[in-house]
């Protein structure tokens, strides 16, 4: 009786994976010299004065931020600056085993604390679903979906709330195709990605 051939799926989904740890350096990479070069003060006032007209014009009850990291937008600064620095904030808080995040809410106030990942994070306050979260993208596309770095925090969170809009935050040199990133099946789209060039999916 004749064998059928042996499967190849599992070393195409190593492949895959191991392009998108590839893309992701890259992207980091190119992030990190970005930042550090003479257009990003522009680029980050235009991305908070983005970022304040949507949040204006969707009015969230309580916003999930993020404290940024590796030259990501700050957004909590972004806000300050337009005037909405009393916004109800939000901020995640991960642990590792099992892996899973949550939100706390945040006063504000400086954070002397961090989660089981090493990120600041706010050490009390409830526990709280914020109604809009602020996603920042390592990569992203055109119909929306994101790129992180790879834990699956953001995704798993979501996709037990679907009720949340997620809106992503990036710089423009983050865009990336479609057939570059193909969708795995825990991906949900974002409402919306921001950039200093404004909504662009």
């Amino acid at each position: 009786m004749t064998q059928p051939p042996p499967s190849n799926t599992a070393s195409a989904g190593d492949a895959a994976q191991v392009s998108r740890q590839a893309l992701r350096r890259r992207l980091l990479a190119d992030r990190e010299q970005f930042v550090a070069g003479p257009d990003a003060p522009a680029a980050h006032h235009a991305l908070a004065a983005h970022l304040a007209r949507v949040l204006r014009e969707i009015e969230p009850e309580l916003l999930g931020a993020y404290w940024p990291l590796r030259g990501e937008f700050n957004a909590i600064e972004g806000l300050e600056a337009h005037g909405l620095a009393k916004l109800p904030l939000a901020l995640p808080c991960a642990q590792r085993q099992p892996p899973a995040m949550h939100y706390r809410a945040w006063n504000g106030r400086v954070l002397t604390s961090v989660d089981e990942c090493g990120l600041p994070a706010p050490s009390d306050g409830p526990w709280v679903v914020p109604d809009v979260v602020l996603l920042p993208c390592v990569g992203y596309t055109r119909s929306g979906f994101r790129l992180g770095y790879g834990g699956g925090y953001f995704d798993r969170w979501l996709a037990q709330q679907p009720q949340v809009t997620p809106i992503g935050i990036a710089w423009s040199l983050g865009e990336i195709t479609d057939e570059t990133l193909v969708p795995q099946a825990h991906d949900r789209p974002l409402m919306v990605v921001l950039t200093e060039s404004g909504v662009v999916a």
